[in-house]
């Protein structure tokens, strides 16, 4: 059983919590961040009170508004959110040094180590809490685990505003009750299909022979398989060689037109992937730019081009050339990314020129 102390910080609707902590006439009613004012639209984030309403993240705005005809819905500010991720950063690290970012709003942190309050992760996380609260007047949630995965789900328990702890003797008893849809990685269709095979929490899973999981499932069997035994031996790292950098957006409501998904791609995962790269080191070259699309059918489809540097319009390009295989589907994800060239190959590049 692992001995590590794993907390899962996830910022509160982060983008309209942000707007709403500037502007007090957008508190206690519907907001949504991102979106433009057209039909075209698509939210980037809404605040609860919309989501009360339906209202969802990758969501077009004129369904939004038909869901919630007086949402407010107001232009993102990237830089406004950057400036805000690295404050929240810089109170992380008062703490470890074992941060692991997973978005602007989120990450992992390692707090096996930390002394600071008699060294237990429980008063570690509501001390970060407290910080954010009191210095960037801003909420954020906590999960604390033994291992990352757990983390993930714990944070989610008691949102907003809220934190949920999993010492190693409760582990496996809140695994075995845990509802397999909690499990990253199992979308609707997989759920359909593991609830018609008799699974729906991680003990059914848990009582079932390894190898005939694997059978009918395959990678998605054995992951679950290892999920349900507390198995998860992935460690918090903050410092790591990327082969790739990449964000993707699964919607909460099938999009199919062009315009559509190049709203997605041009407001929300383009500046997303610009922040996630400034994360790789400058000497980092890029060697590929990539998109790929899941269909309503669940095909998955890439294409990728030769590029030396992040391009918006090539994004523009490569959206019109997988969309060739549409084939009237609609599509459920979509996702940019750009494979980096080794830093050796990278490091010699620099220096022959």
């Amino acid at each position: 059983m692992s001995d590590r102390k794993i907390i899962h910080i996830d910022m509160d609707a982060f983008y309209a919590s942000v707007e709403m902590r500037d502007e007090p006439s957008y508190r206690n009613i519907p907001l949504a961040v991102g979106g433009s004012e057209t039909q075209r639209g698509v939210i980037s984030t809404c605040n609860y009170e919309a989501r009360k309403f339906g209202v969802r993240s990758a969501m077009a705005t004129g369904l939004a508004r038909k869901l919630c005809p007086h949402l407010k819905v107001v232009p993102g500010r990237m830089q406004v959110y950057k400036d805000i991720s690295r404050q929240i950063r810089a109170i992380f690290e008062r703490y470890t040094q074992l941060i692991e970012p997973l978005s602007l709003d989120e990450a992992y942190l390692d707090v096996t180590d930390c002394t600071l309050h008699r060294g237990s992760a429980t008063l570690i996380a509501q001390a970060i809490r407290e910080d954010i609260r009191n210095e960037l007047n801003l909420t954020a949630s906590a999960g604390v685990a033994p291992i990352k995965f757990l983390a993930k789900v714990a944070s989610d328990m008691n949102k907003p505003d809220g934190q949920f702890v999993i010492p190693p003797d409760r582990m496996q008893s809140i695994i075995d009750s845990l509802p397999l849809e909690k499990i990253p990685g199992v979308g609707k269709v997989s759920l359909k299909k593991l609830n018609d095979a008799g699974f729906y929490v991680c003990a059914d899973i848990r009582q079932t022979d390894h190898m005939q999981l694997i059978r009918r499932f395959g990678r998605l069997g054995e992951s679950l398989w290892n999920r349900s035994h507390g198995l998860d031996t992935r460690a918090v790292t903050p410092h790591r060689e990327r082969k790739s950098v990449g964000v993707e957006r699964t919607f909460s409501a099938n999009i199919s037109a062009f315009e559509d998904c190049w709203a997605v791609i041009e407001q929300r995962l383009f500046p997303e992937l610009e922040v996630r790269l400034k994360k790789v080191p400058p000497e980092r070259l890029i060697a590929k730019q990539g998109i790929k699309i899941k269909f309503a059918d669940f095909q998955l489809t890439t294409i990728e081009y030769t590029r030396g540097r992040l391009e918006l319009q090539a994004f523009r390009e490569l959206l019109k050339e997988v969309l060739k295989r549409q084939n009237g589907r609609e599509i459920r994800l979509i996702g940019l990314h750009v494979m980096l060239k080794p830093a050796l190959e990278a490091r010699q590049l620099l220096l022959d020129f």
